[in-house]
């Protein structure tokens, strides 16, 4: 079993009066991608401020590469790669030199910029100035930023928020690409779809508390229910829908019945997303 390379132990933060973040309790393994679940507010950026040096906890300890982070900030900070969600660029310098900027800093003399920049999308943009990026440039840009140091773990606050198409499939195919190379990701999100998609384990974070955590697979079996929903033709031509509950003792039966009594005109099968889940256990949604 790979080892956690991430600790969180009763992590705690409160901004004046308000507990952002109560008591939370979780590990992550090298190589994993752990998506960070929950709505805006729900206390995920806060959460990933004290794993990465940026706050310190209120309460509770966050191991990071066997470092207290309190304690050790800035040698954790020198073997991780963080992407906010809001930009924080030199806009007045070329995205190229950005990354040559953030590479002296790190102190990191083997990089090839022009290689980075093509891995994010942005071969021949290398030295527009950043001002003249689109938001899913920028937002492309800040992931090739972090990955300058070659980072052991990669925190990702949103990546894909807001962006078209093109740029979140291009940051996607970097944070699987990651994960490949033995890199640790802990990715906050309220995308559950793309969650879903990218995560080998999920947590739910609502008011600043862990509500589950586990594979998606897992909290699907555990809190979903996978159905079948069949379009019928009544005998006045008239189109209803029928929906039979699979996995069930009677499941069989009920579908016998559907194609022996009825004229079914289409049929397909559908499973609980991780955000009807979301709302099973917590009681609201994701806004």
């Amino acid at each position: 079993m790979a080892q956690a390379v991430i600790i969180a132990e009763e992590l705690t933060y409160h901004y004046g009066d308000l507990t952002a973040v109560n008591q939370v309790s979780f590990s992550v393994a090298e190589g994993e991608i752990l998506g960070f679940l929950g709505p805006n507010g729900a206390g995920k950026s806060t959460t990933v401020k004290m794993l990465t040096g940026q706050l310190q906890p209120k309460g509770g300890r966050a191991i990071v590469l066997g470092q207290d982070v309190a304690r050790r900030a800035k040698r954790v900070q020198a073997e991780i790669g963080v992407c906010f969600e809001i930009t924080n660029l030199y806009e007045q310098m070329s995205g190229a030199d950005n990354l040559k900027l953030f590479a002296r800093l790190f102190g990191v003399r083997d990089f090839d910029v022009d290689a980075l920049l093509k891995r994010v999308g942005l071969d021949g943009r290398g030295q527009d100035r950043v001002e003249t990026y689109s938001k899913g440039m920028k937002q492309r840009l800040m992931v090739a930023r972090a990955l300058v140091n070659r980072p052991r773990i990669l925190f990702l606050d949103e990546p894909t928020e807001g962006l078209d198409p093109a740029s979140a499939q291009a940051i996607r195919s970097v944070i699987l690409e990651e994960r490949a190379r033995g890199a640790t990701v802990f990715l906050t999100t309220h995308d559950m779809v793309e969650a879903d998609k990218l995560s080998d384990r999920v947590a739910f974070i609502d008011r600043g508390e862990i509500v589950a955590l586990d594979t998606p697979r897992k909290l699907k079996q555990q809190y979903g229910k996978r159905l079948l929903h069949a379009e019928v033709e009544l005998p006045d031509g008239r189109l209803v829908l029928r929906q039979v509950v699979l996995d069930q003792v009677d499941t069989s039966q009920a579908m016998a019945r559907l194609f022996s009594e009825e004229r079914v005109i289409t049929i397909h099968s559908e499973e609980a997303t991780l955000e009807d889940i979301f709302i099973q256990i917590t009681g609201r949604g994701l806004t």
